[in-house]
């Protein structure tokens, strides 16, 4: 699966053009899929030496994508005519999503369980609120 990860207020909290503190498990959650042989790409505003300074932050924590704002890492700008910043991912994990960025348990679950955040959220919900067992006395069988 190819997924699209933006940096700031996603992997880190925002605080562009710096590296804000990283959010929790973000990194360990991409290198879990990273071993799951999926294609991540780093999809960012960020340009020239705050983009490298990103990169070279995330693979210090083990963190490499196949590709960098483009869509396959050979893809050339000058040498395509129909170049787009708009990236073709499966997923795309964001903090603009509408209803924010869940946490990356959840988005880790969303990947790898193929379910949907409202599916995952009613699973939780069901499971929250769901009746125990009524204790049996000892005359009942």
């Amino acid at each position: 699966m190819i997924i699209a990860v933006d940096f700031d207020g996603t992997i880190v909290e925002d605080r562009y053009p710096d590296i804000g503190p990283e959010r929790p498990f973000a990194t360990e959650t991409l290198r879990m899929l990273i071993e799951q042989h999926h294609q991540l790409i780093l999809w960012t505003v960020r340009e020239g030496k705050a983009l490298e300074e990103a990169v070279a932050w995330c693979k210090e924590r083990g963190v490499e994508f196949w590709a960098v704002n483009r869509d396959y890492p050979e893809e050339k700008m000058e040498n395509n005519n129909h170049y787009s910043r708009k990236i073709k991912a499966d997923k795309f994990i964001d903090d603009r999503n509408i209803g924010g960025l869940p946490d990356w348990g959840t988005i880790y679950q969303i990947i790898t369980e193929h379910k949907s955040y409202h599916h995952i959220l009613s699973d939780r919900y069901a499971m929250r609120h769901q009746q125990p067992p009524k204790k049996k006395h000892w005359w009942q069988f």
